[in-house]
């Protein structure tokens, strides 16, 4: 299956309320006065609080994502970002199709077809298995690699470190896809939030994991 992300829902003026909470830490103004604000202003308020690492303001704004064509393996990463809102579908309650994620490297190492195979005695085992025992009990069976759906709401600040960790290339190949088809998806409706959104060698020129022999390592 092949990875499709959505944007379902988003916080409308999300980058305004955020600026506006920034401006409202600093200033005398009442709400009413806030909202009069000049738009070019509180974009600016924006910039200034993200650039020098305010980022609670942000938490302001949220996004709901749905997902799906996505391996087990993946949403067993994705939920380790812990604030955020997940919702899934349950292995207990529908029962699995023979759809699955077939990383990049089975194919380059000439172990599609093997794979495949299986793929497809691992699956026969489940039909079996429904048989005799409750679909609950007989998806202990099924391997990480099998397709799933995903709700996922996250605010900005989540977010913005979501992408840090995830859009590097130590990230592993599938959610590292992820999480630039989300990035680009939120650029498009928050763009001042994410203008720099992205790995850390992207953003702020650094590498956390002194992988100097990574492509993407920043130069000096």
């Amino acid at each position: 299956m092949t990875l499709k992300v959505e944007l379902l829902a988003y916080t409308p003026e999300g980058e305004i309320l955020s600026a506006m909470a920034a401006k409202l830490t600093h200033s005398k103004s009442s709400i009413n006065d806030l909202r009069e604000s000049d738009e070019e202003e509180l974009k600016n308020i924006l910039r200034y609080v993200i650039k020098a690492g305010h980022e609670s303001v942000i938490e302001h704004a949220y996004f709901t994502f749905g997902i799906s064509g996505v391996s087990r393996a993946l949403t067993h990463q994705l939920v380790r970002h812990r604030i955020a809102s997940y919702s899934q579908q349950s292995q207990r309650y529908v029962e699995a199709d023979r759809e699955y994620v077939i990383p990049p490297s089975i194919k380059e190492a000439g172990a599609e077809q093997e794979y495949k195979d299986m793929m497809e005695k691992i699956w026969d085992s489940y039909d079996k298995l429904k048989e005799k025992v409750p679909v609950e009990d007989a998806r202990y069976i099924l391997p990480n690699a099998a397709c799933t759906q995903i709700m996922v709401s996250m605010n900005a600040r989540s977010l913005l470190n979501f992408f840090e960790l995830r859009c590097c290339l130590h990230a592993q190949w599938e959610i590292r896809h992820l999480a630039w088809k989300m990035l680009g998806l939120v650029k498009k409706v928050a763009p001042v939030i994410f203008e720099n959104a992205g790995p850390p060698c992207k953003t702020k020129r650094i590498c956390p994991m002194n992988k100097k022999d990574c492509k993407w390592y920043p130069n000096p």
